[in-house]
């Protein structure tokens, strides 16, 4: 007798809430590989919509700079924005760009990093696209920071921050403080979690 294939799930969610178990949710992402989603600590599921061509060449840049660096230091590891860490107030999470220092990425179990890592990032990046509402990425920066990521970068302008200059903001979430605003930065200094560690935003701006 053959097994039933298993088929993956649709979704439709323009007008639904759904919650999920972190099992539920653990499937559901290996079932739609070509989706993205992320879990709320009170199990909500949040389809992550898809970036269009200028958002995702950003995000890419981010990348590289960050995995430059780390590849001459060996300090960490870098993550893509198809990462899933599980965060300690047990919200699942993808960041647009993240790093994690190689003693805490060492302390994991070799299943534990096959799967969706179970700590916060010391850094992450998120990037507003043109379809992101301000106000959830701000209290995802907020979550990050209280669950332990050390420093955290949201660019606020988005996909239109070449056409309107005024959005040129990036705002620099720590443990411990208020977040800081600067406008229009050339770079981003982020010695402070990661020796000698200068972002830049030349590509971005």
């Amino acid at each position: 007798m053959q097994a039933l294939e298993t088929q993956p799930l649709l979704l439709d969610v323009r007008s639904i809430t759904l919650r999920v178990t972190h099992e539920e949710f653990e499937k559901l992402c290996q079932d739609n590989p070509e989706r993205s989603f992320e879990l709320t600590a009170s199990g909500e599921l949040i389809v992550m919509p898809p970036v269009g061509g200028e958002s995702g060449s950003y995000e890419s840049e981010l990348g590289i700079d960050l995995g430059n660096w780390n590849r001459q230091t060996r300090l960490g590891k870098t993550f893509s924005s198809s990462t899933v860490f599980v965060l300690p107030n047990g919200a699942q999470r993808s960041p647009d760009a993240a790093w994690v220092e190689l003693s805490r990425w060492e302390a994991l179990t070799p299943e534990q990093r096959k799967k969706f890592p179970p700590l916060a990032p010391d850094f992450v990046i998120e990037l507003r696209s043109a379809t992101d509402r301000l106000s959830p990425l701000r209290e995802k920066m907020e979550e990050y920071k209280a669950n332990g990521v050390r420093l955290g970068l949201l660019i606020v302008g988005g996909a239109s921050l070449k056409e309107n200059p005024q959005n040129r903001q990036v705002e620099i979430y720590r443990p411990g403080r208020e977040p800081e605003s600067l406008t229009s930065p050339t770079s981003i200094d982020c010695s402070e979690v990661m020796p000698d560690f200068i972002l830049s935003l030349s590509e971005i701006w």
